[in-house]
């Protein structure tokens, strides 16, 4: 009984009649494809905190209007502004799309978060081939932490009351 050995993946293959891992991976990787309404728009929903975002995303000059008024109008403070720039400079399209939203609910730091997820989403359905940047920067995972809710017999979620001993 003398058994045959394998030296590489690919004899390793042909002995056990399967393909070679690394085409059958390359095979299952997933390919995304570009998704626009017929406007030639590209949609996309972001969530932060009680603030959901709807991000439309167009080729343009780098305007960006939030519920109708200029962002830096709508986003007075530097650092939200640069909080809903964030995934256009990682992936470096600055001046290059038109970016139109509309944010409801929640405080404006959930709501620039809220735009931020939705620009990120809406970048990659328009690109495809920037998921992986966006996808390594964070910008595509919804952050979920939300508000803990008030517990019976507390002042807040965990605060107590004062204690008194007498």
């Amino acid at each position: 009984m003398a058994e045959e050995t394998a030296k590489t993946l690919e004899e390793l293959g042909e002995l056990t009649g399967q393909a070679p891992v690394a085409q059958a991976e390359a095979e299952a990787a997933p390919k995304y494809e570009q998704k626009l309404d017929p406007q030639g728009r590209a949609y996309a929903t972001g969530k932060r905190k009680d603030a959901v975002a709807r991000v439309w995303i167009k080729p343009g000059k780098g305007q960006i209007v939030v519920n109708g008024k200029e962002h830096a109008e709508y986003f007075a403070r530097p650092v939200l502004q640069m909080i809903l720039k964030q995934p256009i400079a990682a992936v470096e399209r600055n001046n290059q799309y038109d970016i139109n939203c509309t944010v409801r609910g929640g405080g404006l730091s959930g709501q620039a978060g809220a735009v931020r997820h939705g620009i990120s989403k809406a970048l990659t359905y328009y690109e495809p081939d920037l998921r992986g940047v966006l996808k390594k920067g964070g910008f595509l995972t919804r952050d979920s932490r939300v508000v803990e809710r008030k517990k019976y017999g507390k002042a807040k979620a965990r605060k107590s009351f004062q204690f008194s001993k007498r």
